[in-house]
């Protein structure tokens, strides 16, 4: 089924009536260092079955490096998109005639690499007449936790991974209101800086967290940030520098493990307490509604991050939710989720969509109130 014979012109984001049949998307992402697609279902009554997901990783290309280089990142995209993207509708069954629409990360990210899944996109859309959606990458990763079930709107979530930490108020699609930040480092990226100071390789935050089984947390003692702030505001980086210092006194593999075990529970307990004051200001906004808490980015895969957060929701009489790990880090399943929901409100946006590498979800509160100071790409997310 297709909505448009004519792409959209140029513009805005712009809306059909809002459609009540199923809606079939295929999902590009390409922010960062794994080229992704995937074909999602999505029924009018909004339930969801993923058809395909594939990916295609890049860490060996990464790993000599101890990190993303983005111009490599950026022609392994090139490479591969078209392939991966054939695979997930061989996967899914489907022909193009068949989509509904396709959706691709605009942003924010590496924008060398999602000017290539979105020009990729735009390809397919202008061939087929079909409806595109530039999607935020962390939309994406807000709704993720709907590919597994229902979680209805609204909700308060915490994003959390290798380039974003952030406490947000979900009231809906495409509405979210920011309650904390990050003011410098994410906790994924703290997890990766300090697992490449103890000699780990990349990705270091599951070699972290494996190097900490069975590690004493509480042999080292780490700085806790903001303790003076009562905000829901996040900083890692007085943590990745104290820890890094530690590093280069120990001398025994013991010695390693506690401090990767003092790491991880540091980065979880902080996690908790800001969002321990989000719940509660959430829930005073919220009277009379459910309370659900959504954990949603790579470093909700972690699992004593993940049992931390779940015991804090439970104290505060939340639910929680959190993504089947396969949709945790990035994946294209969320991108195409993303883009259908946009589409069961009628909602696209033109084919002169831009690729931005700055894309805050709080549009408003980046402006009026910004975490850093926007440069001339824009306010950070």
């Amino acid at each position: 089924m297709r909505l448009l014979q004519e792409p959209p012109p140029p513009g805005n984001r712009m809306t059909l009536p809002a459609m009540t049949t199923p809606h079939v998307v295929l999902g590009l992402e390409t922010s960062c260092d794994e080229t992704a697609a995937a074909v999602v279902r999505r029924g009018p009554d909004g339930a969801v079955e993923v058809l395909s997901s594939v990916i295609a990783s890049q860490i060996a290309a990464h790993a000599p490096f101890g990190g993303v280089v983005p111009e490599i990142a950026a022609r392994a995209h090139v490479e591969s998109i078209d392939v991966i993207a054939a695979e997930a509708m061989r996967e899914a069954g489907l022909g193009f005639d068949q989509l509904t629409g396709v959706a691709a990360t605009a942003g924010p990210g590496l924008v060398g690499g999602v000017m290539v899944g979105l020009s990729f996109g735009k390809a397919i859309a202008l061939a087929r007449g079909l409806p595109l959606v530039a999607v935020n990458h962390l939309e994406g990763h807000a709704v993720s936790a709907r590919l597994a079930g229902e979680v209805a709107y609204p909700f308060l979530l915490l994003l959390v991974s290798g380039g974003h930490c952030q406490l947000l108020a979900v009231e809906g699609v495409g509405a979210c209101r920011r309650l904390g930040s990050t003011l410098d480092d994410a906790a994924g990226e703290a997890f990766d800086k300090i697992a490449k100071t103890l000699g780990l390789p990349y990705p270091g935050g599951p070699a972290l967290e494996a190097l900490a089984e069975g590690g004493d947390a509480t042999r080292f003692q780490l700085p806790r940030m903001l303790l003076g702030r009562k905000d829901c505001d996040f900083s890692f980086s007085g943590l990745k520098t104290a820890a890094a210092r530690l590093a280069e006194t120990l001398s025994t593999e013991a010695e390693r493990r506690d401090l990767a075990a003092a790491v991880q529970t540091a980065i979880a307990t902080q996690l908790a307490e800001r969002s321990d004051r989000a719940m509660i200001a959430y829930a005073a906004q919220h009277l009379g509604l459910g309370l659900r808490f959504v954990v949603a980015g790579g470093v909700a895969a972690n699992r004593a991050v993940r049992a931390t957060l779940q015991a804090t929701a439970r104290a505060r009489g939340f639910s929680f939710t959190a993504p089947p790990l396969a949709y945790c880090t990035d994946n294209a399943a969320m991108i195409a989720l993303a883009g259908a929901e946009r589409l069961a409100l009628g909602m696209f946006d033109p084919l002169d969509a831009p690729a931005r590498p700055r894309w805050p979800l709080d549009a408003a509160a980046a402006d009026a109130n910004p975490i850093h100071v926007p440069g001339r790409k824009g306010a950070k997310a």
